[in-house]
């Protein structure tokens, strides 16, 4: 089960749609010495503009200063640091479980108490797909991890404001 590091922080961008805008981003953060912990891009609505989401672990105080430099960045039209108050979010994952014939109807229970798709199974491997919260997927992550899991990925968390607020 993946731990929840510390002073973790979600922040969004609105940016211009451009080549380079990614590694500008990500070396206002190296410069301040801050590790991305995950990272998601996307395009908006609107092709000409890229929604990412990044999460990092760190010092507030050292954050503050990322999302300024950052808002300074000439492609970068709205950045903002969220919280589970002001925002929904959600992550994504994909999990391949090894089963045998006396695990395989354990395993099946978890995955409908976790809500997760069956994408692909084989008499000895499950391909799970699970959304929702950091924390749901960690819990699902922690129970079947005694089962085998042969591969895993996350999305990493998308990010998105309450209400009218823009993200």
């Amino acid at each position: 089960m993946t731990t929840k590091p510390k002073n973790l922080h979600t922040i969004s961008f609105l940016v211009a749609n451009k080549p380079g805008v990614l590694v500008r981003i990500a070396m206002v953060f190296a410069r301040r010495g801050y590790n991305i912990d995950s990272l998601v891009v996307s395009a908006s609505v609107n092709p000409q503009y890229s929604r990412m989401t990044i999460t990092a672990s760190g010092e507030t105080i050292t954050l503050e200063q990322i999302i300024k430099q950052s808002a300074k960045l000439i492609d970068v039209l709205h950045v903002e640091e969220h919280t589970g108050i002001d925002a929904v979010d959600r992550e994504y994952a994909l999990v391949k479980i090894k089963t045998t014939p006396s695990t395989k109807a354990t395993i099946l229970k978890l995955c409908k108490k976790f809500h997760t798709h069956i994408v692909d199974h084989t008499d000895h491997v499950l391909i799970v797909s699970q959304g929702g919260t950091t924390e749901e997927l960690d819990q699902f992550e922690g129970l079947v991890k005694k089962y085998g899991i042969l591969e895993m990925i996350r999305s990493g968390k998308l990010v998105m404001a309450k209400g009218k607020k823009i993200t």
